[in-house]
């Protein structure tokens, strides 16, 4: 639809306009938990968070009966329970991850959170690429995936250490973003897609091994992007 100036207008079905109020509710939320409640320590405050999201995003999708929605919760909620190991191998490994103790608790050197905190950005790339394969193209669909891994993870890394929640050491950095992770997360975007695309019609049990796969190919791309910008074009 175009308006008499020629701006293009989407018109937004229900679904679309569910994860719009739903994620606007919850960065609401989000303010006021980790602005006005100080006291408490950060790790709780995110734990928090992260509970709050992964129970309402499953039991809304129900609610609806949008099986779709349930399925991209899913498959993004258990890659991310995945992430941990690239995080506790960044961490633990190569010390290049810092998770500060923050009144959370911890699978080896990361915090219990990482564990769901991932879902949140994962499900807002899957499901807005989703959408630009419909209304654009599978091609803009991957780019979209890409670009907006890029930019909110980067994004999370450039801010996020201010709380503080995890921060980069002993790396090259612009800001407080560590360059070697920018491909990773590149990669992570739309490696992600492409494996939902490929499996969400298949049942539950698929989304295991295929969010699996997508953990390893960050895992390996993350090690392979350190080794080369570190250890190769930047080493002295």
């Amino acid at each position: 639809m175009k308006t008499p100036k020629g701006i293009v207008m989407i018109k937004l079905n229900r679904s679309e306009k569910d994860a719009l109020i739903i994620h606007t509710l919850f960065t609401l939320l989000c303010g006021v938990v980790i602005f006005l409640f100080r006291h408490l320590p950060v790790g709780q405050r995110l734990l928090f968070l992260v509970i709050v999201y992964n129970l309402a995003m499953p039991a809304w999708g129900l609610f609806r009966k949008d099986k779709d929605w349930v399925n991209l919760w899913l498959f993004c909620f258990i890659l991310s329970m995945f992430q941990v190991f690239p995080d506790w191998f960044l961490s633990a490994q190569l010390n290049i991850l810092v998770f500060p103790e923050d009144g959370c608790f911890k699978f080896g050197t990361v915090s219990g959170y990482m564990a769901g905190l991932w879902t949140i950005p994962m499900f807002i790339i899957l499901y807005t690429s989703g959408r630009v394969h419909e209304r654009v193209s599978e091609f803009a669909a991957y780019c979209s995936a890409a670009a907006a891994a890029l930019i909110i993870f980067g994004g999370s890394e450039a801010t996020l250490w201010l709380l503080p929640s995890w921060y980069a050491q002993h790396v090259t950095m612009i800001g407080h973003i560590a360059v070697y992770i920018l491909f990773p997360e590149i990669v992570l975007g739309a490696s992600a897609y492409a494996c939902y695309q490929a499996i969400k019609a298949k049942a539950h049990w698929v989304k295991i091994p295929a969010a699996f796969l997508v953990m390893q190919l960050y895992l390996g791309s993350a090690a392979f992007f350190y080794f080369l910008i570190e250890k190769i074009i930047l080493s002295p």
